[in-house]
């Protein structure tokens, strides 16, 4: 009988890194970890029609810098920057905090697992 290890926590360090960067003390821990999956749900709800393969946050001091790994970063930024203006305004308005917003764009989107998943899934409900 073998023993199950978490494939997330084998492979961190090595060939995967956290999706949340940051340290925490332990007052400020609990209250971080509830806003970082806030902001998770937030973020895939509003923008799952742009292919949302990661997100990763990343807290220094007073600023709170979230990063945006996406298949069509065009849909989430909007014309003139309208669109995003408007997920940050509902994410401050969430967390009541000052937030900045990375967008990135995913160079090969059919070799993502999470993208390859939930065009199945989509495809599945159609």
């Amino acid at each position: 009988m073998g023993q199950k290890v978490n494939p997330v926590g084998l492979r961190l360090g090595i060939n995967r890194n956290w999706t949340s960067r940051w340290f925490p003390s332990a007052r400020t821990a609990p209250s971080n970890i509830g806003e970082d999956n806030k902001i998770r749900k937030f973020l895939k709800k509003e923008l799952y029609y742009a292919g949302v393969s990661e997100i990763v946050i990343e807290r220094a001091a007073k600023k709170l810098r979230v990063t945006v790994v996406a298949a069509r970063p065009g849909l989430i930024i909007g014309k003139k920057g309208v669109d995003i203006e408007k997920v940050k305004e509902g994410l401050k308005t969430l967390i009541k905090k000052e937030v900045s917003i990375n967008i990135k764009e995913v160079k090969r989107p059919q070799a993502d697992a999470q993208l390859a998943a939930e065009n199945v899934a989509t495809q599945l409900e159609k």
